[in-house]
């Protein structure tokens, strides 16, 4: 019984949740290898070369994304489907209220990218990438996750036939081609970064599905499920999350309304899976824990939509104009993702803490933590 409410309990809100747990995990020993001088140098260095090679590789182009959109468009996102994440929303009282606004601070542009390759003309083969900037005010703030939130948000059209896995392996390598070669860019402008206590990025990754993790680890939850696949694998491509898998529970919660994970596929021995989208885990030497860099996924079309929405028990969402487009078949197909820019440059430049690369809010008793370890997060 215990193994299965870890299991449950594991399914959404991301960060460790305790700051007493958190105290063990920091490192005792952290000194950065950058000053902070350097290391601001290193982080624009690493976002142009990243941004410049997500969109030669995959045929982006950049493009501006919103901060707050309309409550009533229904374009904002949920992250996952049990509500436990709900985005800021405030008032506009225009004109002394007789045109009000109510308006959503973003948790993602997720949905706001598909309607954007329609409103920009993208044709498939055709994409855009944001400098995509967030809030998500339901976090447990620690070391790998904070209030603030930044993405390269990309969105790609593509045709009917390319929905499949396929195409979703060869993006995430070009992704994880972008990533490593930012690594290599980094540390020869800034050598400090080569130490050989924090080993490079791996020139590949491995492709493993949800279902195979859990035969793999049946009885440890989700993220102790990803830890200890990471110390057999250091970076890794986790496939078709969102399904609920052999043991009646998705590997993580995903909303029902983006990527799809109802599709069936199937295994190299034939057996039956589910889930056109993933995320890329890799084992982070200075933490030594595991870090999640990008979701993605091949979004839903008009069936996948309903069918998850319904599973989902949010057929209601269908009133929107975003769900609407897809229904109507107005929108186009689409692949896309979120790579976060402050989880990559933490990893890049081998950063104990997410606030040594972003500034942000965090609370007094993390601060302190971490100005005892010589963790100094930027205010």
């Amino acid at each position: 019984m215990a193994v299965m409410s870890d299991k449950k309990a594991d399914l959404a809100g991301p960060g460790i949740g305790d700051y007493a747990e958190l105290e063990k995990i920091l490192p005792q020993d952290y000194r950065p290898l950058l000053s902070p001088r350097e290391a601001q140098q290193a982080i624009f260095a690493a976002k142009n070369y990243i941004e410049q090679n997500l969109c030669e590789k995959l045929n982006l182009m950049m493009v501006t994304v919103p901060l707050i959109v309309d409550a009533e468009s229904g374009v904002n996102d949920m992250l996952d489907r049990d509500g436990s994440r709900t985005p800021i929303q405030f008032h506009i009282s225009n004109d002394r209220n007789q045109h009000p606004v109510d308006a959503q601070v973003v948790q993602a542009a997720t949905k706001w990218k598909r309607m954007a390759l329609k409103r920009f003309g993208m044709a498939p083969g055709e994409g855009l990438c944001t400098d995509m900037r967030a809030v998500r005010k339901d976090y447990f703030l620690d070391h790998d996750h904070s209030a603030y939130v930044d993405q390269w948000d990309w969105e790609k059209a593509i045709t009917a036939d390319q929905r499949n896995l396929d195409l979703l392996k060869a993006t995430v390598r070009t992704i994880w081609e972008a990533l490593v070669g930012a690594e290599r860019h980094v540390q020869k402008l800034f050598p400090a970064l080569r130490d050989p206590r924090y080993p490079s990025l791996p020139e590949e990754l491995t492709f493993l599905h949800a279902e195979d993790i859990l035969e793999m680890y049946p009885d440890l939850p989700r993220k102790q499920r990803e830890t200890a696949v990471l110390q057999r694998y250091p970076a890794v491509f986790i496939i078709g999350i969102g399904w609920p898998l052999k043991d009646g529970y998705p590997h993580e919660m995903r909303a029902a309304d983006y990527d799809d994970w109802i599709s069936e596929t199937r295994a190299a021995d034939g057996a039956i899976r589910h889930g056109l989208n993933g995320d890329i885990l890799v084992w982070n030497h200075v933490t030594k824990r595991r870090h999640e860099l990008t979701s993605m996924g091949v979004r839903v079309n008009a069936e996948t939509l309903r069918r998850q929405l319904e599973l989902s028990g949010q057929l209601d969402f269908l009133k929107y104009p975003y769900h609407q487009g897809i229904v109507n078949g107005e929108l186009p197909l689409s692949i896309g993702g979120g790579i976060g820019q402050s989880r990559t440059l933490m990893l890049l430049l081998r950063t104990a803490h997410l606030g040594e690369v972003s500034v942000t809010v965090w609370p007094k008793i993390l601060k302190e933590m971490c100005a005892a370890r010589n963790i100094h997060v930027l205010e």
